[in-house]
């Protein structure tokens, strides 16, 4: 065995990227605080393919050197909009035909585990500010709440650590879906 070589590894250029399709999902990062945290979520969502980025209240917006630093050219690539009000933002994606999930320590929240998806439906993740979590408005508008199980002693993921998670965990289970 052994390691791939960059120009082994098949990567779309950033034309290719602009018109290929992608997930049928978007995120939307409500009151991030860090930079770099919203860099990785631009990187992240290039390796999915995922659909746009929305950027609400005071969330980081590119071009930010703490984004470019951690983004490493995605923020070129993936689609995005800022919007001041989440709510704005989540009223035009349920317009919009979305399942809005809400990535949330709730009282009735669903374990990412027993997430299940829709074939042909288009999802929101809503991920919230790294102190307080996504909005108590969101939650209650919200489709569901999709929680990650934890088993230790802190009782929070880094929301960049979040958004891998989650999207992975949705791109193993729809690719199992269309199988």
């Amino acid at each position: 065995m052994r390691k791939l070589k960059n120009e082994e590894l098949d990567r779309l250029l950033p034309d290719q990227f602009r018109n290929v399709g992608k997930q049928p999902v978007v995120l939307v990062l409500d009151d991030v605080r860090s930079a770099t945290n919203v860099g990785s979520a631009f990187r992240t969502s290039d390796a999915f393919l995922i659909e746009k980025i929305y950027l609400c209240g005071i969330t980081a917006q590119p071009p930010h050197r703490e984004i470019n630093k951690t983004a490493l050219g995605a923020q070129h690539t993936v689609e995005w909009t800022h919007t001041e009000e989440i709510s704005d933002c989540i009223s035009q994606l349920k317009k919009e035909g979305f399942q809005i999930v809400a990535v949330e320590q709730a009282d009735e929240s669903t374990s990412l585990i027993d997430f299940k998806i829709e074939k042909d439906s288009k999802y929101a993740f809503v991920f919230g500010n790294e102190v307080f979590g996504v909005n108590d408005a969101v939650v209650q508008k919200a489709d569901t709440v999709l929680e990650i199980p934890q088993y230790g002693t802190k009782h929070s993921l880094n929301i960049s650590v979040s958004i891998g998670v989650v999207l992975w965990d949705f791109l193993a289970k729809k690719e199992k879906a269309n199988s």
